[in-house]
């Protein structure tokens, strides 16, 4: 079972990212904010778990233990495989899910497409207490983690073209950042586009 890949990411698509490591490249299914976090060409850690069938065997990443673990626990519930416990983290986070389940909110789990009336009572029965928010914060640390794309995202949408956005992220930040180096990183970019902004 592998259960952890560290590597270099050389393909980031809109559901999965390939992950070269020890020379082999591993396709991995994850929710779009995941992938949102990731670079091509950066290198990065995913906490993973395989799900193998007779015809497959598919890999599922996440940046925490904590999601994973959640991933894992939501299909011991009966009508949820892997495919709709990963649409139900790619709607809520863990800590989401686990109020959602103490709260007995229905309609948060319904928000889910996929999810009926019938499952989401099922999810709010069988996880009542079992459902661990431990690891969750992980999400936002390790090497994995980076909030470029936001900065890339804000200069697309005051009208630069991608590419041109992309490198002057680039150029301002070679490395990954955090969610709080979002509003400086944007600043210098605009600065570096020519732009005096604050």
């Amino acid at each position: 079972m592998i259960a952890l890949i560290d590597g270099t990411a050389v393909h980031v698509g809109a559901a999965d990212v390939v992950v070269r490591a020890s020379g082999v490249g591993y396709r991995v299914l994850a929710t779009p904010d995941t992938l949102s976090r990731i670079r091509t060409g950066t290198e990065i850690e995913l906490h993973t778990t395989m799900i193998v069938r007779e015809d497959s065997m598919t890999l599922y990443g996440f940046l925490s233990t904590g999601e994973r673990d959640t991933f894992e626990m939501l299909q011991r519930v009966q009508g949820v495989g892997p495919r709709l416990a990963l649409a139900l983290l790619a709607v809520h986070s863990p800590a989401q899910l686990a109020s959602a389940v103490a709260g007995e909110d229905v309609k948060a789990f319904t928000k889910v497409p996929g999810v009926g009336p019938k499952v989401a009572a099922r999810l709010l029965l069988e996880l009542t207490g079992k459902l661990v928010t431990t690891g969750a914060s992980e999400e936002s640390s390790g090497p994995a983690l980076d909030a470029r794309g936001e900065v890339e995202g804000a200069l697309v949408s005051l009208g630069w073209p991608a590419k041109t956005a992309a490198d002057a992220v680039a150029g301002v930040a070679p490395d990954p950042i955090g969610p709080d180096e979002v509003s400086a990183t944007l600043k210098e970019a605009l600065r570096s586009l020519g732009v005096n902004r604050g």
